[in-house]
């Protein structure tokens, strides 16, 4: 399988949700830990993984595949506990196997660890080949057993494992929201840029941290607040403690998360996703409004824009496509060819609607441009008389290094040609993108200053003069087969 940071696809982030039971725990963390990622299955689609603590032994349940693919509930009632931390995972660095699947579970000589990981590192390449000089192996080729491996260095030297989270904060460069978890102690941390979401909330009297708001709501939680950018969070017998990492914070939260990758329901940031695209596609109707009949919404990340654009347009929004639901995501497929036949099965346009009709396409962005022209082709075919596709995001421009996966700008459609040169390799009659300056002031608005480096190229964080997170990207070789 081809490294999927580059493979010219946008793809999912990774989410993480843990549960740190009180003293007098009454539920099952491996469980509620489950329901949690399975409301955030949308982050990724890889692997997945549920490490457990109890009474201090922290034993790790992972694998390639779907969380109703790994797990059950006879798997889960396997795994007592007092607390637990959770993952899926979405490649963004390392190798798509079993190997790179978190949590990451170490024992070292003071205890025991694991940790899950949404983001990704800038200098992860300087500080593996740091490791693998001091004679550090390691098993995964992803960027979170770096993470572990420094935190355990720490730890040996440091009095808490707080203390070593700490440490290992000042020298990790880039994106991370994470959860470690230790036999006595459950710890949540964010970078101190904020790049990636991380909430805490209360189950039935017990605390629990999400990558997004929707997984606290499905588990029964109330939300309480985000993890700040640069704090440490640190449960301890039931109580929460607040720590500064000493790292000054600099807000500028990934925009693309409110374009597309959390879900409608999330709160991020204290913006709801929802209303964010509905802004965005009301301001898109009144920058770059089209000629038409109709709105159609590609689904289902189109749908919010659309809503927005209607609104704002006064054109009625009607179903155009239609969704085959039973097909998973179709950035996952391992080749283009399999990933095109997908896309036919997974949406079809509705002649009803759309025969003799101008359109407007509403789509979140646009990437290669391999998804939008057959949508675009296939409308046609269905009968309409003009597709005009409006975009509810800037043009990618620049590659993505905080966990984003927007590939090399050489396989960007939007580099180097404008909007018309686009519009005709789609076959579209016209397209137009929300502007970055549209975007930000949206945002800022919104008390939510964010990243638009992919659009802009303007990084939050000075980048290596190599992005050495592609250095690393090795085979790991399995001598005993499967």
């Amino acid at each position: 399988m081809e490294d999927s940071r580059w493979d010219g696809h946008i793809h999912e982030e990774c989410g993480v949700f843990g549960v740190a039971s009180a003293p007098t725990g009454d539920i099952n963390p491996a469980i509620d830990t489950f329901l949690g990622l399975f409301s955030l299955q949308h982050r990724g689609q890889e692997s997945c993984g549920i490490a457990v603590n109890n009474a201090g032994v922290i034993t790790c349940r992972k694998d390639l595949g779907l969380l109703m693919e790994v797990f059950d509930e006879k798997k889960l009632r396997s795994m007592p506990g007092n607390s637990a931390i959770g993952h899926v995972r979405y490649s963004t660095t390392g190798a798509g196997n079993a190997e790179n699947a978190q949590p990451i579970a170490v024992s070292h000589f003071k205890g025991n660890l694991a940790i899950s990981h949404n983001g990704n590192l800038i200098n992860a390449g300087a500080l593996r080949h740091e490791i693998e000089q001091q004679g550090g192996i390691f098993h995964s080729t992803g960027d979170s057993e770096i993470i572990a491996y420094q935190i355990v260095r720490e730890r040996l030297r440091s009095s808490s494992i707080q203390e070593a989270l700490k440490n290992t904060m000042h020298r990790i460069k880039g994106a991370y929201s994470l959860l470690a978890m230790s036999p006595r102690k459950m710890l949540a941390a964010r970078d101190p840029n904020g790049f990636r979401p991380l909430s805490v909330g209360r189950l039935r009297g017990h605390y629990i941290f999400a990558s997004e708001t929707c997984a606290i709501d499905a588990v029964g939680g109330e939300f309480i607040r985000d993890v700040r950018p640069g704090e440490i969070i640190l449960i301890e017998d039931g109580a929460l403690t607040s720590i500064d990492s000493g790292l000054k914070a600099n807000p500028s939260f990934c925009s693309f998360e409110f374009i597309y990758f959390s879900r409608p329901d999330s709160v991020i940031n204290g913006v709801s996703v929802e209303l964010a695209r509905r802004k965005m596609g009301r301001a898109l109707a009144r920058e770059c409004g089209a000629d038409a009949d109709i709105i159609v919404a590609v689904p289902d990340s189109g749908l919010s824009a659309a809503a927005g654009y209607a609104e704002a347009s006064g054109l009625p929004n009607v179903s155009g496509l239609i969704k085959n639901r039973y097909i998973g995501r179709t950035f996952i497929q391992p080749s283009q060819g399999r990933r095109e036949r997908d896309v036919r099965l997974k949406l079809n346009p509705l002649s009803a609607n759309v025969a003799g009709k101008r359109i407007v396409l509403i789509d979140d962005s646009i990437v290669r441009g391999t998804t939008s022209a057959r949508i675009v082709s296939a409308l046609r075919d269905a009968g309409a008389t003009e597709v005009h596709l409006r975009v509810s995001a800037p043009p990618f421009r620049y590659p993505c290094y905080f966990g984003t996966d927007v590939p090399d700008r050489d396989k960007l459609i939007a580099v180097g040609r404008s909007e018309q040169d686009v519009a005709e390799m789609l076959g579209a009659d016209s397209l137009a993108y929300l502007s970055h300056e549209t975007l930000s002031r949206i945002l800022e608005e919104e008390g939510c200053p964010p990243c638009t480096a992919c659009f802009s190229g303007n990084y939050p964080l000075k980048l290596p003069n190599e992005p050495d997170n592609r250095l690393f990207n090795k085979p790991i070789i399995n001598l005993f087969g499967k």
